[in-house]
Order: C-alpha cells, then sequence, then structure tokens
C-alpha cells in the first residue's frame, strides 16, 4: 500500500509559513508518505518487524528539513549550547535545527560525531566549531529503537569535556530506548511516537 501525497506539493511551502500545529500535522503526512511502510522487514538489529521507517527521505526533503527544523528548535530549552548526532541519520536533522535557528535568531552550532575516528589530521570523532569546555549540547536522532546509537555520540561528546543531559529523536519505535536513557540519565523528548505515525498512515488505507 502506498500513502497518497495530499497537499505535499513542493511549490507548498508550509513548512516555513504554518502555525505549529498544521506544521506537524503535515510533517506527520510527510513521514506517513514517504518514511513509513508496513510488510515483512528485517531491521539491522537481524529482528523481524512488521513495518519499516526510514526518515532520510524526510529530513532530507526541503520541506521536511525545515519542517524537523522548526519543531526540534521548539523544543530546546534557552541554555541549548548545540546540538549534535551521530552520522548519518542525525546529519540532516542537525543541519535543519542549526540552519533554522539563525533565521529564529538564536544561532545554535551543529556537531557531527563519527562512528569511527578521522583517519588523516586530527583524526577527530567531533566535526563542526570547538567549543568551551562544558557546553551544554543536544544529542539529535531521527529514530530511536534501543537507544544506543545516540549514545554513541552521547558518550564522544562527554569525553571531549561536554555537557550532555538529552537526547531528542523526532521517533521513537517504543523498543527500549526511552528505558534505556533514563538509566544512563538522560532526558529523552521526541516529536512522534510510532503509535501515532501508525494512526494517521492507517486512515489512509
Amino acid at each position: 500500500m502506498s500513502y497518497p501525497a495530499e497537499n505535499l506539493s513542493l511549490s507548498n511551502i508550509w513548512a516555513v509559513s504554518t502555525d505549529t500545529s498544521t506544521l506537524r500535522t503535515n510533517l506527520l503526512d510527510l513521514i506517513c508518505q514517504e518514511a513509513y511502510g508496513e510488510g515483512n522487514f528485517t531491521l539491522s538489529s537481524g529482528q523481524p518487524s512488521s513495518y519499516y521507517i526510514n526518515c532520510k527521505p524526510v529530513t532530507l526533503n526541503p520541506l521536511g528539513a525545515v519542517a524537523v527544523g522548526r519543531l526540534i528548535l521548539k523544543m530546546l530549552s534557552d541554555d541549548t549550547e548545540a546540538v549534535a548526532g551521530l552520522t548519518l541519520g542525525a546529519d540532516p536533522i542537525v543541519s535543519a535545527v542549526s540552519v533554522v535557528s539563525t533565521y529564529e535568531n538564536r544561532p545554535i552550532p551543529g556537531l557531527i560525531i563519527r562512528k569511527e575516528s578521522k583517519g588523516h589530521g586530527t583524526q577527530a570523532y567531533i566535526e563542526g566549531p570547538i567549543l568551551p569546555s562544558g557546553a551544554k549540547i543536544v544529542v539529535l536522532e531521527d529514530v530511536v529503537t534501543t537507544g544506543q546509537s545516540a549514545m554513541k555520540a552521547v558518550t564522544r561528546l562527554r569525553d571531549a569535556g561536554y555537557t550532555v543531559d538529552e537526547v531528542i529523536s523526532l521517533v521513537d519505535r517504543k523498543q527500549g530506548g526511552a528505558e534505556f536513557y533514563q538509566s544512563q540519565g538522560l532526558k529523552f523528548n521526541v516529536v512522534y511516537e510510532i503509535e501515532e505515525i501508525q494512526r494517521r498512515y492507517s486512515l489512509k488505507d
């Protein structure tokens, strides 16, 4: 089954101009259209799943990127000094939030965390501007399942001397990630829980 593309034309600038409630609804429709599918799938963990969600077609869509940036920016506390995420899924989200923050007169730098250290030069794990020691950074993620991926970014940032006490994800699959973050002393916030996406998707059958 394919989710119909209704009122999501690239000529429509809803991602820039609409209010937060409509923005959230339209982004949910875009996720149902471009990122979510049902069937028989095998996850990267090897576990079977009746659905699959890949947010990259949404976070790399110009409307999706702006919408994600606007929504997550509103979730950041006033003392947030940067956003960061583990490559690759978080890259477009980190960039979107950082760019949107400038247009909102609240510029927030973005950092990208490598899975392996750079093989030349400084051999760094963290790409982006160098921030003061102790800077408060929020880690971003596209989809949280068990929470392990974003935790790698948290660990690298803490090892570099930054303060990280929160993870924000676009989607939570509700498979233990929230509980894991709580056990690590991390606050966890999410834009959409998987049930909300599934309910919206089912309305279009």
